[in-house]
């Protein structure tokens, strides 16, 4: 039986625990045994954290130890798939560059606040973002420092109202790629639970857990 991880905490203003909310019932219904924590310690259970199919962080800012950071590095670089999105997954543990390079990106700005914006699907083929068009936003706009070896689905092409030196600015939305053995999923999309009654949002999601979870798992 597939199983998934989902570990939610730090800031609480990404309404963590209500985010775990929208997603859960979707692993569920797709076959997963999920488990939720609220811990960090989790990633401790070494021959657990192997055995997964997928893990799912949802944990903004905060601190991770040296084992906790391992535990999850290790499981990822073994084959176990992590999927997430916006600061749950891109701006945790900000002094942990190790993670950082796994993710392949880090938040540094939203420039605006919540504003208007538009997401562009630059790849149409893949399983992730097939069938979907551009779609509008009505939240932070995230501009990222990315690892130029991600494969980008979707970006965003920031508008210089706000830091006029970056006017035009095509940042990277959505992208997957690879930290070991293990697939990787990021979405910049999903400040609030809210964000994802936008459809197009919801599911890029859901593909890229289906897409990231281990294949043999």
């Amino acid at each position: 039986m597939k199983s998934a991880l989902m570990v939610w905490g730090g800031w609480e203003g990404h309404e963590p625990r209500q985010c775990v909310d929208v997603f859960e019932p979707y692993l569920r219904e797709q076959g997963y045994a999920v488990r939720v924590e609220n811990t960090l310690d989790v990633y401790l259970e070494d021959e657990y954290m192997k055995s997964l199919s997928l893990i799912v962080p949802v944990w903004t800012m905060g601190e991770i130890d040296s084992e906790q950071s391992k535990g999850l590095l290790e499981a990822v670089r073994s084959g176990v798939g992590i999927a997430g999105w916006h600061g749950g997954m891109g701006d945790s543990f900000r002094t942990n560059t190790e993670y950082q390079f796994m993710v392949g990106g880090q938040w540094v700005a939203h420039l605006g606040g919540i504003i208007d914006y538009t997401v562009n699907i630059v790849d149409h083929d893949d399983p992730i973002t097939a069938g979907l068009a551009d779609f509008e936003m009505h939240s932070e706009q995230y501009y990222m420092h990315v690892d130029p070896s991600n494969e980008v689905l979707a970006t965003t092409t920031l508008s210089g109202e706000h830091c006029p030196w970056i006017a035009g600015c095509v940042m990277p939305v959505v992208w997957k790629r690879r930290y070991g053995d293990g697939r990787v999923f990021y979405s910049s999309v999903g400040h609030v639970a809210a964000d994802f009654e936008v459809e197009e949002a919801r599911v890029i999601v859901e593909r890229g857990m289906l897409w990231a979870s281990r294949p043999d798992a």
